[in-house]
């Protein structure tokens, strides 16, 4: 029974065989070597990407820290003028609160 099958499975794996080369060097093919040829262009992209981080960043990253710390600064600053300002609005109640009837 199986040897009934044998001829029109080869038969159909040479008719897709056949039909998958011509399919693949018209413009689908080239669209598919493009495709895959990109793979290994991201890769290289991204190696250089992290080299250019890696060799040049470390001003940048330098200028970034600095620029934390001045901000830090300023922001240490205005938690003070803040804190002087609560208290003494909490000052000023306090003093309406205590002084005597009219």
């Amino acid at each position: 029974m199986s040897s009934d099958w044998a001829p029109a499975i080869t038969f159909s794996i040479m008719a897709l065989s056949v039909s998958a080369i011509f399919v693949l060097r018209g413009p689908v093919g080239k669209a598919l070597a493009q495709w895959i040829g990109g793979w290994s262009n991201n890769e290289a992209k991204w190696i250089e990407a992290k080299a250019r981080v890696a060799g040049a960043g470390s001003e940048d990253v330098e200028q970034l820290r600095q620029d934390v710390d001045d901000l830090r600064g300023q922001l240490a600053e205005v938690q003070e003028r803040l804190d002087f300002a609560e208290r003494m609005l909490a000052k000023g109640r306090a003093a309406e609160r205590i002084a005597p009837p009219r």
